[in-house]
This record gives C-alpha cells, sequence and structure tokens, in this order.
C-alpha cells in the first residue's frame, strides 16, 4: 500500500487496488457470465485499470472472525488493508468494541450483526458473509445505512448436495448404529430394514442451487426425483416438480430440506407435515435449524413413522467448540441424542476446504470489488450496480457513489451538482427505500473533489456518500 497521503485536513490515505472482474453470477437480471454479450463488455476493460482511492477515509480496515478461509485473507491483504484475522466469533460486548473503526467485516453463521451492534459500527461499508445465509444479519439496518452485504451462494452447493447423498446412504444401511456398536464392542449383523437407494423416491424441498445438484446426484444412484418450491423451475434430468408439499411428502421415501430461514418457513416441518410423510421414511436437514420443529420430529422417531433422520442445523447452535449440546442450549437436546438412526452434525455441510476456499475467493472478491470500485454485485441488501472500470488514462476521472433514500425530486438534485461537469457514464438502481447511484465524472481537479463530496453530503435524502479517485 502506498504511504499516507494528506488531502484535506487529513481525512484520507491512498490505497492500492488492483483490476477484478465480477464472476458472481448472483444477479438474475444480469447477463451471463459465460454469454457473449458478456465477453465484448469484458473486452472493453482490457486497457489498464486506475487505481482508485477514496475521499475522505482513513486506512481500510478489515475484522474477519470465525476462522474465514486464508484465501479470503490473501486478497485483502493484497489489496494493502489493514486486516484483522481471529478464529472465533465474539460476545456481543467485544464485537461492540471490535466494530467501532473497520470499514469491512467477514463473519460465518455464528457472528450476529443485530442493529445494535451495527450501530456501534460508524465506519462500516461491507459485511462479507462467508456462507450462504445472511439471517444472522440484519439487512433491512445495514441497507438504510448504506452497508452492503455480499454472502456466497454457490460455492459450497456441491459439499452439502455431497453430504445429503452420504446421509441417505447412511440412513438406508443404519451405518451409524452399526458403527457406534461396533466402537462398544457388540457386533450386530443385521439386514432388517437395511435398504438400497436405488429406486427409491428423494424428494427435494427447495429446487435452488444445492437442491437441483442434489437432484443430479441422487438421479445417477437410480432414485426417481421429485421437487417442491414455491415457483415453477426447470427439471434437470428426470425430476419432476410436484404442486404441493403434502404431495411431496405423501411419495417421498426421503425427503431433504433445502429452504431459507423465513417466516413463512419456521416449523414448515412439524406435526402436520410428519402425519403426511410415509410409514418408515427418513428425514434430511442441511438447510436453517428453524425450518423443522424438532420435538415433534422426536415424536415421529418414537412412534417409528420416520425411520431415520439426519440433521446438520439446530435452532441454537453453540458459538464455540466444545461440550455445549445439550439441554442448556435447547431444551430436546438429550432426548434427540438418545435416538436410533439419527445423524447428528455440528453445522459442517459446507465444511470442506474445497468451499471454504471457494468462498474465500468469492466474498473476498466481492468485498474488494466493492471498496475499490463501488461495484454492488453479489449483493444481498443493495440495488446490484456497477459500471465499467475506470482507465489509466482518464487522469481527472472521479467515481461518485451515491447511496441515498429513494424518494422524488433526488436524481434531479444530484444532477445538479454534477451539472458543472461532464458525466461520462452513470447507473441508478433502487430497491425498496434504497436507492444507489454511480457517476465516472470527468475533468474534476483536485481542488474540486471537496466541493462534490460536501454538496453531495449536505443533501437531507443523503445515506453514504463515497469519492474514489
Amino acid at each position: 500500500m502506498s504511504g499516507p497521503r494528506e488531502i484535506i485536513g487529513g481525512l484520507s490515505q491512498a490505497f492500492a487496488n488492483s483490476l477484478s472482474i465480477s464472476t458472481s453470477p448472483t444477479s438474475t437480471f444480469h447477463t451471463p457470465i459465460g454469454s457473449y454479450a458478456h465477453r465484448s463488455r469484458v473486452n472493453e476493460v482490457r486497457l489498464p485499470i486506475k487505481q482508485l482511492k477514496p475521499f475522505a477515509t482513513e486506512d481500510i480496515k478489515i475484522l474477519l472472525l470465525e476462522n474465514i478461509n486464508q484465501t479470503a485473507k490473501d486478497i485483502l491483504t493484497k489489496q494493502g488493508y489493514q486486516v484483522e484475522f481471529l478464529k472465533s466469533s465474539l460476545p456481543e460486548d467485544q464485537l461492540i468494541e471490535k466494530i467501532q473503526d473497520v470499514h469491512a467485516i467477514g463473519i460465518r453463521s455464528k457472528t450476529k450483526l443485530t442493529a445494535k451492534v451495527l450501530k456501534e459500527a460508524k465506519n462500516l461499508l461491507a459485511i462479507g458473509c462467508f456462507c450462504i445465509g445472511t439471517n444472522q444479519v440484519d439487512l433491512e439496518y445495514a441497507a438504510k445505512h448504506g452497508i452492503v452485504v455480499f454472502n456466497s451462494p454457490f460455492s459450497n452447493s456441491r459439499s452439502v448436495a455431497e453430504l445429503v447423498i452420504c446421509e441417505i446412504i447412511a440412513l438406508a444401511r443404519q451405518l451409524g448404529d452399526r458403527s457406534m456398536e461396533l466402537h462398544n464392542g457388540t457386533w450386530n449383523k443385521v439386514s432388517n430394514k437395511c435398504w438400497e437407494i436405488r429406486g427409491k423416491a428423494l424428494g427435494i424441498v427447495g429446487y435452488g442451487h444445492i437442491g437441483s445438484q442434489l437432484s443430479v446426484l441422487a438421479e445417477a444412484m437410480g432414485m426417481s426425483v421429485i421437487y417442491y418450491d414455491i415457483i415453477p423451475l426447470m427439471a434437470l434430468g428426470s425430476a419432476k416438480q410436484v404442486s404441493s408439499l403434502n404431495e411431496l411428502l405423501s411419495v417421498a421415501d426421503f425427503v431433504t430440506l433445502h429452504v431459507p430461514e423465513l417466516p413463512e418457513t419456521m416449523n414448515m416441518i412439524r406435526t402436520e407435515q410428519f402425519l403426511h410423510m410415509k410409514m418408515g421414511s427418513y428425514l434430511i436437514n442441511a438447510s436453517r435449524g428453524s425450518v423443522v420443529d424438532i420435538p415433534a420430529l422426536i415424536d415421529a422417531m418414537r412412534s417409528g413413522r420416520i425411520a431415520g433422520a439426519a440433521l446438520d442445523v439446530y435452532p441454537n447452535e453453540p458459538a464455540a467448540n466444545g461440550d455445549y449440546f445439550n439441554n442448556s442450549l435447547n431444551l430436546w437436546a438429550e432426548d434427540l441424542r438418545s435416538l436410533k438412526n439419527l445423524i447428528l452434525t455440528p453445522h459442517i455441510g459446507g465444511s470442506t476446504e474445497e468451499a471454504q476456499s471457494a468462498i474465500g475467493v468469492e466474498v473476498g472478491e466481492a468485498l474488494t470489488r466493492y471498496i475499490n470500485q463501488g461495484s454492488t454485485i453479489g449483493s444481498v441488501n443493495m440495488p446490484e450496480v456497477t459500471l465499467r472500470s475506470i482507465g489509466q488514462a482518464q487522469e481527472n476521472h472521479v467515481r461518485v457513489i451515491f447511496i441515498h433514500q429513494n424518494r422524488p425530486g433526488v436524481l434531479r438534485q444530484v444532477n445538479s451538482i454534477l451539472g458543472d461537469h461532464n458525466v461520462d457514464k452513470q447507473t441508478s438502481d433502487s430497491r425498496s427505500d434504497v436507492a444507489y447511484l454511480m457517476a465516472d465524472v470527468m475533468d474534476v481537479s483536485f481542488n474540486e473533489i471537496k466541493s462534490l463530496y460536501e454538496s453531495l453530503e449536505s443533501l437531507s435524502s443523503k445515506i453514504l456518500t463515497r469519492v474514489l479517485y
């Protein structure tokens, strides 16, 4: 990173930026990465890219929690950011203390970024969730305060799908029980109620990135696949979509859940749903802990309706590794642990070297693109907006990023401020109450940057102003 450089009142220091083209296919409405249209746009930015510096921002400080993969740390450190790395999550009071002066924070599923915590993050620009889920972040509060949130919706899909295939076979053959018995010295060679999975019906609830990959793997092993989703989706292979959850439950030998945590999915599988499932069927949950009513599952397994289950997620999960999975965490924990043919894993669906490395790259690069270029492609709580990069030859160009309340007249006010300059390119989009504007302005002298910045900051609709030059 270049040395400190005074701009105005010692507010800013320079930091370097290298070219990073977005490879995250997270936006439904953007041209796919592999398309010819995308390739032509990439070719447009082959020229050397100008290294942008932030106005009115100190050295970029990043806090990475929960033992995030080294790939992310390497990407962020290479940019010259000050990166602090911790292996665990933090209690709320320590998190509040740590987050006060950082510009970006990286977390996994254990860290809770509530409104109370985010309120203390005065410099926070971005949050990187190095996982699929984002329910651990107050997304609405973050958006209304100009904090952009990224996640990794694709990188661990294969790992989760492979774990589910493993669990289907393990449940069908009662491998968990046989292994535990032999560990205890008991030889128990049986075939009663042990099955091949070939010819069995797999019901997938949620046919997204994981569910669709699982569909292909299951068919390759001879299973027939049905799936239920709230929207019509194209089936892969010979899979068939059914019209209701109850229809799926009544037909499937194995039911696997791959849905997000939403009010609509809270206790999605409870006593009523277990009664619709086939006698002797199996349940797998590698989505979110709130999706299954665990006491109802315990009753269903004790009655014999459910012959086996595999759980990787739970309503309350320990904040660190250790002897914490007991009744003090969840009142039913010890009852659950007493059941036969039950596989319990500690939220390891995406915990493979390959997945964590890919997640580190995907989210690390998304944070870098946002901090350095202002691109929100891949954001889960902001409009997805980007502009082609500023070239090195465009010496007096600056990039204006203005996050504002979505209300009438704001664009007119912004364009009035920019009107004294030649705007090279500009784009804007909104999402609910928040709008995101980017503009590259030509022929802006060094002394005019402060005027631009202060004029935008003075607007009553302002949420966050950034000027990169």
